[in-house]
C-alpha cells in the first residue's frame, strides 16, 4: 500500500470536489484502465520502446485505445524478469507531472525516468550516460506541489531529489554496465527549465547554481512521486553540449549521433532491465 503525502490527498480531494472521481481521472490521463499499470515503470518525454533493440528491451505491446494518444503506453515482456509498463508523456513538465501524480493510484511501486539531457561539462561527450543527484526547478510546474498558496509558493532555485534508495541502486548498476560496455558515465547535478529556445541567454546563470546538466521535467516529475508515493529515479543520455559548441540548435557530428544511437539502444534497456530485476530481489 503506498504511503501518499497529505498533499496528495489534497490534490485527489481538489478533484472530488469539482465533481471528478479520482479513479477515472487516472483513467483519463493516461489513457488506458488503472489495473494494466505494473509495478515497474519507465516514464519517457520523447522515447519509445522501437528506439531499444529488441533482443536487449523485449518485446513492446501498444495498449493506447488509439495510435498517437496524447499519453502513449505499452507494455514490455524484457528478456528476463517481469513485465514493465512504459509511458511516453511527450515533452514538457506539465504534461509528464500529470501522468507521474496520476501512477499514485496505480500499481506502480518503482518509476525510471529515461530520455535526453544537455550537457553544461566539458568531460562530457554526446552519447555518455547521466543519473542526476538532483534537480534543480526553473519550471513552473512545481509551483502547484507545495503546501500553501499559489501566491505563497516560489520554488524556483530549489532541489528535488530522486528517491534515494532506488537513485544509490541505478548509479550503482549504471556505472557497472557502462563501464563494461566502454560507456562514460556522470553522476550530474541537474537544472530543469521550461524553455529550449530561451535557455542559451540563461546559460551562466543556470551554471551559477552549480549544474551540469539541463532538461525540462525531472525537478517536478521527482517531487510528483514522492506526493504521490512511489520510487523514482532518473537515467539521461547526453544529447548536446552547450559549452562545446554542440547545441540542439546545431553544431553535433554525425560520429556522435551514431555513438549515442548505439549506447540508448544496446547499453540502456541493460541498465532499466537490471536495476529492475534488483529492485525486485530487494
Amino acid at each position: 500500500m503506498k504511503q501518499h503525502h497529505p498533499l496528495y490527498q489534497t490534490l485527489l480531494d481538489g478533484m472530488a470536489r469539482y465533481g471528478a472521481e479520482p479513479a477515472g481521472a487516472v483513467e483519463e490521463t493516461l489513457g488506458v484502465p488503472v489495473e494494466r499499470i505494473r509495478r515497474h515503470v519507465v516514464l519517457a518525454p520523447w522515447w519509445e520502446p522501437s528506439m531499444f533493440d529488441p533482443a536487449c528491451f523485449g518485446q513492446a505491446e501498444y495498449i493506447s485505445p488509439v495510435p498517437n494518444a496524447e499519453t502513449m503506453v505499452w507494455e514490455v515482456a524484457p528478456p528476463q524478469g517481469e513485465p514493465l509498463t512504459f509511458i511516453k508523456t511527450h515533452i514538457g513538465a506539465p504534461v509528464c507531472t500529470d501522468v507521474a501524480l496520476a501512477l499514485g493510484l496505480t500499481a506502480c511501486e518503482a518509476c525510471l525516468f529515461i530520455g535526453s539531457v544537455g550537457a553544461l561539462d566539458p568531460a562530457m561527450r554526446l552519447g555518455d550516460i547521466v543519473v542526476p543527484e538532483s534537480s534543480v526547478c526553473g519550471d513552473g510546474t512545481s509551483r502547484y506541489l507545495l503546501p500553501g498558496t499559489l501566491a505563497q509558493n516560489d520554488p524556483f532555485g530549489m532541489r528535488a531529489c530522486p528517491d534515494a534508495a532506488l537513485n544509490a541502486r541505478l548509479i550503482r548498476t549504471a556505472e557497472r554496465i557502462a563501464g563494461e560496455e566502454g560507456v562514460g558515465f556522470h553522476v550530474a547535478r541537474n537544472f530543469s527549465i521550461d524553455t529550449i529556445f530561451a535557455q542559451f541567454s540563461r546559460i551562466d546563470e543556470i551554471l551559477a547554481f552549480g549544474c551540469n546538466t539541463v532538461e525540462m521535467e525531472t525537478a517536478a516529475a521527482f517531487r510528483a512521486a514522492e506526493l504521490a508515493g512511489y520510487r523514482m529515479a532518473a537515467l539521461f543520455s547526453v544529447s548536446d553540449n552547450t559549452l562545446q559548441n554542440k547545441s540542439l540548435m546545431g553544431g553535433r557530428e554525425a560520429g556522435e549521433r551514431a555513438y549515442r544511437k548505439r549506447v540508448r539502444a544496446a547499453v540502456f534497456p541493460r541498465i532499466l532491465h537490471s536495476c529492475f530485476v534488483e529492485n525486485a530481489d530487494s
